[in-house]
């Protein structure tokens, strides 16, 4: 049986500022390298067999945290980048609020095409394509997936049989592990949104 662990990164300065979607160049602020550091102390004994990133920086900076505790190497996959947000990338929060079409995205996401972008159920075939392909990869292994929110919760909704437009009832926090078991049967989800620090429960 394999287990999957769906990982979002830590914290960067536009959390709750704008929304950076694919734009390059935007790390771990301080505050997100020290959640790195912790999120890395869980996995001393844990035995992965490969860990899995986006391209993004701020993914990236959160598996080689991992990478530096576990020695094994972080695998770079286009398939797990966040969702492209096409024109609304680099936009501040306070202005989208105002956006009729993001409105209607945030209420019922999969009723419509970012303009300019992707479609929630896009994200979920290349994500559900990612760990499955890695699951016949590692049929009895551990396997570590750094990722986005959106992309995280596509991959929950797709295996719990929530519709796309509901999947935003799920909260995937920054640094948060969320496990599934992978076998020849149904997958289960063992856990969701699993974080240490107290604080992002009372601030969700």
């Amino acid at each position: 049986m394999s287990r999957i662990l769906l990982i979002r990164h830590a914290h960067t300065d536009m959390i709750g500022v704008a929304l950076s979607g694919r734009m390059p160049g935007v790390r771990l602020s301080n505050r997100g390298r020290e959640q790195a550091e912790r999120l890395a102390a869980d996995f001393i004994q844990v035995p992965l067999d490969v860990i899995c990133s986006s391209p993004l920086e701020r993914t990236l900076e959160t598996a080689q945290a991992i990478s530096g505790t576990t020695g094994v190497p972080v695998e770079i996959r286009d398939g797990l980048i966040e969702i492209d947000y096409g024109e609304w990338t680099g936009w501040k929060l306070t202005d989208l609020m105002t956006d009729e079409q993001w409105r209607m995205f945030r209420s019922f996401h999969g009723g419509m095409r970012i303009p300019g972008g992707e479609h929630i159920d896009e994200v979920r075939v290349r994500m559900v394509g990612e760990v499955e392909e890695l699951q016949r990869r590692f049929p009895t292994g551990v396997v570590a997936l750094v990722s986005h929110a959106d992309p995280i919760r596509a991959v929950l909704a797709h295996y719990a049989g929530i519709p796309p437009e509901l999947s935003h009832r799920v909260t995937i926090s920054l640094a948060s592990v969320s496990v599934l078991a992978m076998n020849d049967g149904p997958p289960r989800i063992l856990c969701i949104n699993r974080t240490e620090d107290l604080r992002h429960y009372l601030e969700a």
